[in-house]
């Protein structure tokens, strides 16, 4: 029986109590907020960072994990007696993350055997599929059988979100000079969807209650799934997004988490997101 660590980034949004029970190891991002420098997940919480938006007259800004972060990582797994590690990364697409643990794997080489796999997803999406390979881990799978069920399962994952605010995409400087049109622009609710890695937008809607529901349908529109995640950045209503989503069939309990600085950069305060993996 293969004794093999699971490793994923701090762009999966994992609860910490989940990746303490399954022996996840994350490595974090980094995140910064003008001259200030965090370890997401190590001195800066999804509630100190949410707090720190409010208070931030600019965006914060991510950073992929260097090499050497990665490497570290390894060199433990091996000192705590793990056979290889599968490390499965944010969207290769998003992030330079996977580049830094592809870079990192050819330095520990001679040492532990290491598979990298783009997720091709982000938040709870990839923190799924990091559930799924931890469970089969338990039962002694290989390494190569772990990389074979990690690239079946990427194919069925899929990730449906809704920005409350747009307020994140001004800070940034992306609405540009329609500034009269603020005000109108401001009040739709724009929904996300990731596609082939990448995020894409999947419509609009006038009002919140409206775009949780339109979110909610789309997971609905994937059943039967065997996995289920709600995610939200701050969000006040985060027990009526429960109850919509209580209705949608899953063979798993749903996973109700805080998203962390690395997406939650990009989506801003009160973003909501299903991710699934189908059945």
């Amino acid at each position: 029986m293969a004794h093999i660590r699971v490793l994923t980034d701090s762009a999966c949004d994992l609860p910490d109590e989940i990746a303490r029970e399954l022996d996840i190891d994350i490595v974090s991002l980094t995140i910064r907020f003008g001259d200030e420098e965090f370890t997401d997940r190590v001195d800066l919480t999804p509630a100190q960072f949410w707090a720190k938006c409010k208070k931030s007259k600019t965006l914060p800004e991510t950073a992929a994990p260097s090499p050497g972060a990665f490497q570290h990582a390894y060199e433990r797994a091996k000192t705590e007696g793990f056979d290889g590690v599968i490390v499965l990364t944010i969207s290769a697409a998003l992030s330079a993350t996977n580049q830094s643990a592809q870079l990192a794997a050819t330095t520990v080489a001679d040492t532990i055997p290491v598979r990298i796999v783009d997720t091709k997803a982000v938040s709870m999406a990839q923190g799924l599929l990091a559930i799924e390979i931890a469970e089969l881990a338990r039962t002694g799978a290989m390494l190569d059988e772990l990389v074979a069920r990690a690239e079946s399962l990427r194919e069925k994952v899929g990730v449906v979100g809704m920005l409350d605010t747009l307020e994140h995409l001004v800070k940034g400087g992306r609405i540009g000079g329609a500034r009269a049109l603020l005000g109108q622009v401001l009040a739709i609710k724009p929904l996300l969807v990731l596609k082939d890695g990448v995020v894409a937008e999947a419509g609009r809607q006038r009002t919140r209650a409206k775009a949780l529901q339109a979110i909610v349908d789309v997971a609905m529109s994937h059943v039967p799934l065997r996995r289920l995640a709600l995610v939200h950045g701050d969000a006040s209503d985060i027990k009526t997004a429960q109850d919509l989503v209580a209705n949608i069939p899953s063979e798993f309990d749903l996973v109700v988490t805080d998203m962390g600085p690395v997406v939650g950069t990009h989506g801003g305060p009160g973003i909501v997101a299903l991710c699934w993996i189908e059945a």
